[in-house]
């Protein structure tokens, strides 16, 4: 049975290893200058390099060559031991299965025997982090004087998760994610060697998809060589679950035309084409962070051909800095959010959404007096709510905390579409103050009709407009809708070509809005004094 590629292509010489120049020149005078530590830990990204560095200091260390160097010669009887894995003054300890406190004192134990093949024992403890407290403490002595034939080398991943009483007792080397440019020179030589033939631009996309892991861009290789003979971009893409490069830059000029429906016909394009939905957010997530760097200035650093940096700089110049960010903070939620799975492409849909709308600053605070004003929202009740925004003598008002704007309409004015239409941006605002999400998708939506009671909103996609229907957001649009036109308004959404019929009752539900404003918004219920009314 054939090795798998990453194994048949592990650093047998300190000149193999690639993108940690710093850290093998490091290790490397130190053998020389017989100046090895008694103790290492290796930290950083998976795939970039630390166990096979430590096995190379392992083989460092015991190698027969006078000449040190050369050490490892990779010739001598201890290095080709090492390399077949029977060198027994090599001991390599996966903490991760190791973890207890009984392990950690075997191996406190059976420490002091001397070396039986070279003239040191090397003992490599991979994802180190895994040890439990009690391991820790029990390994700290040791490991702060062990035996002079003795050496440590700790690998993790997570630094973080290492005791500040085990960092202080080893010299630290931080290895580094691979820059794609290495990773593609050291896939052609693998290639080549290989036999695999693989067009660049495959190439090129596997080594960004490794996201600076040389095992993991290795890996990959061996995956896309044993499905075809020859492995086209096209095949990488499929088997990698990524979109086009075209695909990202079409999408991202929808967003700054603000065109809804081109940007969810392309979102479902990509989907429907086998796509990852994950993936294609964390490549529209790599795209817009590119955006950004070049509208920061610092775009030379970028590997961009000259068609793409020539599109790049003008797509970021039709960009706000914070606009830019906002977006990508929702792309990055998308790729991440677990609670989207149930639907592939509904993370996407809502970045998009969320994308698209700008947020609106809030209106002014209003006169406390006037703040405090009850607003009336049912003619025919005897209550009246009075908000929280209401309550500033009894609590101070929290500066995030935003006013809704109050109706400008006497109760009772007809309701057309040219007034819905100009009082729409006030509506989203509101709805914003609140959630933006749900102003999102508010704004991904177009107002086509208004008549009487009933606004009618028309959405591209049938996820847009069930989340806008979810019972939580319809009630805050609905109450929004409420104090911008001082009348109860009865949302219906719509989807494409959909019609519907003003004059029946749509599935959507009448909410309480006195209930929602008590429960949802802090409001407070006054009975209110028949002897009083029109005083106030």
């Amino acid at each position: 049975m054939s090795q798998a590629f990453y194994r048949v292509w592990r650093p047998a010489l300190w000149e193999e290893v690639v993108g940690q120049d710093h850290i093998v020149q490091t290790l490397r005078n130190a053998i020389a200058t017989d100046r090895v530590a008694h103790a290492y830990l290796f930290s950083g990204p998976k795939g970039t390099g630390k166990t096979s560095s430590a096995r190379l200091l392992a083989k460092a260390v015991n190698c027969l060559d006078p000449d040190k160097t050369k050490q490892p010669c990779n010739k001598c009887e201890n290095c080709l031991a090492v390399n077949e894995g029977r060198f027994l003054d090599l001991i390599e300890i996966d903490a991760a299965s190791n973890t207890s406190v009984d392990d950690v004192r075997e191996l406190r134990d059976k420490i002091n025997f001397a070396p039986s093949q070279g003239s040191f024992k090397v003992y490599i403890i991979d994802e180190v982090h895994m040890l439990s407290t009690s391991a820790f403490n029990a390994l700290l002595k040791t490991l702060e004087e062990p035996p002079s034939h003795v050496i440590f080398i700790l690998c993790t991943t997570e630094i973080h998760k290492i005791p500040a009483t085990v960092l202080s007792r080893c010299q630290r080397h931080e290895f580094r994610r691979i820059s794609v440019p290495i990773i593609i020179d050291k896939l052609g030589e693998l290639t080549k060697k290989e036999k695999i033939k693989i067009e660049s631009e495959a190439l090129s996309l596997i080594a960004r998809q490794a996201t600076g892991s040389m095992r993991d861009a290795i890996s990959l290789v061996d995956q896309l060589s044993s499905i075809s003979k020859k492995v086209t971009l096209k095949i990488a893409q499929e088997v990698l679950g990524t979109a086009t490069n075209q695909s990202v830059i079409e999408l991202v000029d929808a967003i700054q035309a603000e065109n809804s429906g081109r940007g969810l016909e392309i979102i479902h394009k990509a989907l429907d084409g086998g796509t990852d939905a994950r993936q294609y957010a964390r490549q529209i997530v790599d795209y817009l962070r590119d955006l950004l760097i070049i509208k920061l200035q610092a775009g030379q650093d970028l590997e961009l051909t000259p068609e793409d940096r020539e599109k790049m700089t003008e797509q970021s110049a039709n960009f706000e800095t914070t606009k830019l960010i906002d977006i990508i903070t929702a792309f990055t939620d998308a790729s991440t959010d677990l609670k989207a799975n149930w639907h592939p492409g509904l993370g996407l849909e809502l970045a998009l959404a969320a994308s698209m709308y700008q947020a609106q600053p809030t209106a002014a605070p209003q006169a406390e007096a006037q703040a405090s004003s009850p607003t009336q929202l049912d003619s025919k009740s005897e209550s009246v709510v009075k908000e929280a925004g209401a309550k500033k003598a009894e609590r101070p008002k929290k500066e995030s905390e935003p006013i809704e704007e109050a109706s400008s309409f006497a109760p009772g004015t007809p309701l057309t579409l040219d007034l819905a239409l100009s009082q729409w941006d006030r509506v989203k605002r509101a709805v914003g103050s609140k959630n933006r999400i749900t102003a999102a998708v508010v704004n991904s939506g177009k107002l086509i009709k208004a008549s009487g009671d009933t606004i009618v909103l028309n959405f591209d996609s049938e996820i847009l407009r069930e989340r806008i229907m979810e019972e939580k957001a319809s009630k805050l649009v609905n109450f929004m809708l409420s104090k911008v036109f001082g009348q109860d308004i009865r949302l219906i959404c719509t989807v494409g070509d959909q019609k519907v019929n003003l004059d029946t009752k749509d599935e959507n539900k009448e909410i309480d809005l006195v209930d929602y404003a008590i429960n949802e918004l802090n409001g407070e219920l006054l009975e209110s004094d028949p002897t009083q009314a029109g005083k106030e």
